[in-house]
């Protein structure tokens, strides 16, 4: 029985050390002056970097292509053409490294609405914890697009599959209208 109890215990613990980062799951892109919500993102861990995709786009149909962004960025994660890729589906933040447990750093974002391409740090914030002059009041990841020593940071916000729906609905693929 003892040993029953401890390959248990062992187990669970095994099963502890492959937890989700914080960072990772459903988050919904804030924006900075209107504070509407902007876009469903899902973050995913793969390979041991950090990815970011849309799940869900506002204001424009969800088959939109990313008809903005350059041909091709350095280390981009997919092979083609980038702006002939949609919007939702693409990993839009890649190669991800990770600091601490929420925190990554390194890796890249791109904003296809405009076509740039920025560097980009993830801070995960529990309830209640100060970034700068924010204070979560709940889940939040602390999202930075940088130039050099400059970070501009954005909050998100948890998501569910409820919020993808619901933008979808309001901003159906072309091809399903």
């Amino acid at each position: 029985m003892k040993k029953i109890v401890g390959v248990l215990a062992f187990l669970f613990c095994l099963g502890l050390s492959f937890a989700a980062d914080k960072a990772e799951g459903l988050w919904k892109s804030i924006d900075d002056e209107d504070n509407e919500v902007t876009a469903v993102w899902q973050i995913y861990e793969e390979g041991g970097l950090l990815f970011g995709k849309m799940l869900a786009v506002v204001d424009c149909p969800q088959d939109e292509l990313a008809e903005d962004c350059k041909k091709s960025y350095k280390g981009f994660p997919l092979s083609g053409n980038v702006n002939e890729m949609p919007l939702v589906g693409t990993p839009w933040i890649f190669n991800m490294k990770k600091d601490s447990d929420g925190n990554w750093s390194g890796g890249k974002i791109i904003d296809p609405d405009e076509g740039k391409m920025y560097g980009c740090v993830i801070k995960y914030l529990a309830k209640g914890e100060k970034h700068k002059k924010y204070t979560a009041k709940e889940p939040t990841l602390a999202m930075a697009g940088t130039i050099g020593p400059i970070q501009v940071f954005q909050y998100w916000l948890p998501a569910t599959q409820a919020d993808i729906d619901a933008i979808v609905s309001l901003y159906p693929p072309k091809n399903n209208r």
